[in-house]
């Protein structure tokens, strides 16, 4: 008996037809789902069990792979395009949670549909468009922001933007440092980048929301507390502003240097360890001693109970 041909299962998500092709048999096919080893992802695409991600993000982005597979002009975009940039997210929850999104050029002719994997129709400049580590297309950081911030109130806007500013800096030098963030020239090229990726929507909002996108800003929540101050009217601060003390120079997430007031946004990320609240314990008690008073709040404050946030902190201004 003649021994059966050896084929291998693919490692990226291939239609049927590229399996045929391969050397399957639709009887091997068959079997091979039905033993586990083969994964199907959408009707006609499939992947081998052992490269399907374990991580919804991971099975988020090879569904959008699947999609692309059946449709050769399909970009990965939105929810999907973020989860490749590793944009944050304005919530508690990741961008994993929506839909898979794919947009196609307007003069593909293909309409637009939900469900499964979205199909968005838009117009789709080569210079929105490169690709991921793995080679599939996805707009890029910019366009990806851009795509995500209509219907987004001010705060949530933000957190998109001041992320992909965040990433456009560190694309545009090698080695990133926190100097880098902080340098106008640099975050006005970001800013610029952004603008020219908005020119392909109607928004009479993004202009001024981008002008406000700012590098400096290390994470969500910092975000989200910029947003809802400048809302509420309060003073603007200084971001990452650097404060000299006898132990050394440190750079507050918000400082309103009229008031002395330093605003703090505490996170699990910024104590890691009971070192890291030594530290911070040490660090505050400096710029107190050098004339500064403290305000503290934590993310999942602000992004639950921002009204409160905004209040502690006018009450501190005011004081």
């Amino acid at each position: 008996m003649p021994n059966a041909t050896p084929v291998l299962l693919p490692a990226r998500p291939a239609t049927r037809a590229m399996l045929l092709g391969s050397g399957f048999s639709p009887q091997m096919i068959r079997t091979q789902l039905a033993a586990g080893r083969l994964v199907r992802v959408r009707r006609g695409v499939f992947i081998a069990a052992s490269a399907w991600p374990e991580t919804e993000a991971g099975r988020h982005i090879v569904t959008a792979w699947a999609e692309q597979t059946m449709y050769d002009e399909a970009v990965m975009s939105h929810a999907t395009a973020a989860l490749v940039w590793r944009l944050p997210h304005p919530s508690l929850t990741d961008w994993s949670a929506d839909e898979p999104t794919v947009t196609m050029p307007s003069e593909s002719g293909v309409k637009s549909r939900q469900g499964g994997v979205v199909h968005r129709v838009a117009p789709l400049p080569p210079h929105h468009v490169t690709r991921d580590e793995s080679g599939y297309a996805v707009t890029t950081v910019a366009r990806t922001a851009v795509d995500l911030v209509p219907g987004l109130a001010l705060p949530e806007a933000l957190v998109v933007l001041d992320g992909a500013a965040r990433r456009l800096v560190e694309s545009m030098v090698v080695g990133v440092r926190r100097r880098d963030y902080a340098n106008p020239q640099l975050g006005a090229a970001a800013r610029s980048t952004l603008e020219d990726a908005a020119l392909v929507r109607r928004s009479a909002t993004i202009g001024a929301r981008i002008a406000m996108a700012d590098p400096r800003r290390e994470s969500a929540a910092e975000s989200l507390s910029f947003g809802h101050f400048e809302l509420a009217g309060l003073p603007r601060p200084l971001l990452q502003h650097p404060i000299s003390t006898p132990i050394g120079t440190f750079f507050p997430d918000f400082y309103w240097p009229e008031q002395r007031v330093i605003g703090e946004c505490d996170g699990a990320v910024k104590y890691q360890s009971p070192q890291d609240l030594v530290k911070e314990k040490v660090r505050e008690d400096a710029l107190r001693e050098v004339g500064n008073r403290f305000v503290r709040w934590t993310g999942r404050e602000i992004m639950l109970e921002p009204d409160g946030v905004v209040g502690r902190v006018a009450r501190r201004l005011a004081a």
